[in-house]
């Protein structure tokens, strides 16, 4: 069902395609949510084991999306994968996934985080208003960056990339010399001293709370979502079968072993009380107590610029999912399909990139101050759970006799067990959200716990209802069919529908 574009439109290589799954996971995640998760867990000695769960769910995800990219060499990503698994009723799931591309706002949260680190590090106050007006500035340059500079944009991602690596090696360094007591690397006698590394502090305070646990169990997966991001760019990845092999896999290994480097530089340097009461800036603190205020704000400035690249990434690659190389605009199912399937005026799917940074944009004015951060996480990471559900479920389909005629072959096979794995890692993350929160362990302050699953589900149902008038209803009323032809205007290949009389 895909119309891939020629070898001069394959920009991505290795680099490219590992930087675009590494920007993507390390976002906000690693310095956003750690005090959050440290409340759910009671415990530094619980909190690895959180991470860790984490490291194994995205092992397993990789490996079905590795499987998937090879075996469907294109972009697009879940869509493409689910309208090749669950072809009847025909365009039903593209429908589905169509509203959901057009109303998550993807990037909302990392942009929050990169106003409140911002701001932060010039000093300014964390209110509310000011936060979204530099997280919506964030967005608008983002756009402008990959909308009208692709060239530029795809090496400033780049380039961001390995920064971001370099600042989270610092923080793994110093707070490893730190650790051992190196000369120069010690918290500051004005800090709170940390006493988090022996065995009686490291699991004092665990909680067994269900609730709690799950809460954090939730973050810390939701901190390794990305390990697709990659996929969604195929058709513009040299080599894509071997490279996705190489790229998603070598990304992954490095975002695990920073992610634990990481938290291990963080209880080193700050106690478990300034880091319970520190909300996003965590990372800020570590530099503060090793050296100094006016660090803590040089270093709250590289961390901006490392989500900065994080959201650049995000927004790249969802673009790709309504570019001319991709498949949304291309199928036709939506109202001014042709001009989402073009790359003009800029070379890039600037329509596509519009439409998410506009969403996210609103999204981000437009939620509750107090729950604003939280909610927009659970809100744009459920429809992920439910595709990823819907991906590794369908993958267990194809290894099935019902399956046969697809004649599945990929040229790497996930491991069967990962394949159950992560499936039901996705029942988990889907089911847990829609029952009700102990006492004290409530979700949002003002907002119902459900809240993000019911705005997340309507999105679907708004697919499903589109899908039903468009494509069954008026047809049936007005007396046609529609047949899908491939046309080709200035170079570009897509799909459209032609009414055809029932009596014709």
């Amino acid at each position: 069902i895909s119309i891939t574009g020629d070898e001069s439109k394959r920009r991505l290589g290795l680099l490219s395609a590992v930087s675009l799954v590494f920007n993507r996971i390390i976002g906000t995640g690693v310095f956003a949510s750690t005090s959050v998760i440290l409340k759910s867990s009671g415990s530094v000695g619980l909190t690895f084991v959180m991470w860790m769960i984490g490291a194994l769910v995205s092992a397993a995800g990789t490996a079905v999306y590795v499987e998937f990219g090879t075996g469907l060499p294109r972009s697009g990503g879940e869509m493409t994968y689910l309208e090749y698994i669950f072809r009847r009723p025909e365009l039903l799931i593209t429908c589905i996934y169509a509203f959901y591309s057009i109303l998550l706002g993807r990037i909302t949260a990392a942009s929050i985080a990169f106003g409140e680190y911002s701001l932060h590090a010039v000093g300014s106050e964390l209110t509310a208003a000011n936060v979204r007006v530099v997280g919506g500035l964030c967005i608008i340059v983002c756009f402008i960056v990959h909308g009208v500079f692709p060239t530029f944009g795809i090496r400033l991602q780049d380039l961001l990339g390995v920064f971001k690596l370099a600042i989270l090696l610092l923080i793994s360094v110093c707070g490893l010399f730190s650790l051992i007591g190196m000369p120069g690397f010690s918290v500051g006698e004005q800090y709170d001293q940390h006493c988090n590394f022996t065995w009686a502090t490291f699991w004092e305070g665990s909680n067994t709370n269900t609730d709690a646990f799950v809460n954090g169990i939730y973050l810390v997966i939701w901190s390794y979502m990305g390990y697709s991001n990659a996929n969604y760019a195929l058709s513009e990845v040299q080599d894509p079968v071997r490279t996705i092999k190489r790229a998603a896999p070598l990304a992954m290994m490095l975002v695990t072993v920073v992610y634990i480097l990481v938290n291990v530089a963080y209880y080193a340097v700050v106690s478990k009380a300034d880091i319970l009461d520190s909300g996003t800036i965590a990372a800020a603190l570590f530099f503060r107590n090793l050296f100094g205020s006016a660090a803590e704000q040089i270093l709250s400035a590289l961390i901006a610029l490392s989500i900065f690249g994080n959201i650049l990434a995000i927004l790249f690659a969802q673009g790709r999912v309504w570019s001319v190389n991709q498949e949304l605009g291309r199928e036709g199912i939506l109202p001014w399909s042709h001009i989402l399937a073009s790359n003009e005026p800029f070379n890039a799917p600037f329509y596509g990139l519009l439409i998410q940074s506009l969403v996210s944009f609103l999204t981000a004015i437009l939620t509750p101050e107090g729950d604003a951060y939280a909610f927009i996480v659970n809100y744009t990471s459920y429809p992920i759970s439910l595709f990823n559900l819907l991906v590794s479920g369908g993958l267990l389909l194809l290894y099935t006799r019902a399956y046969k005629l697809y004649n599945w072959d990929p040229p790497f096979r996930a491991p069967r067990y990962a394949v159950v794995f992560f499936f039901l890692s996705n029942v988990f993350l889907v089911v847990v959200p829609v029952i009700p929160p102990a006492p004290g362990y409530e979700v949002y302050r003002d907002l119902p716990y459900y809240s993000h699953v019911i705005m997340a589900l309507s999105i679907g149902l708004f697919g499903i209802l589109y899908w039903f008038v468009y494509f069954y209803w008026l047809p049936s009323k007005k007396g046609y069919t529609l047949k899908q032809e491939v046309i080709t205007e200035n170079g570009v290949s897509q799909r459209v529908f032609r009414r055809i009389p029932i009596d014709a």
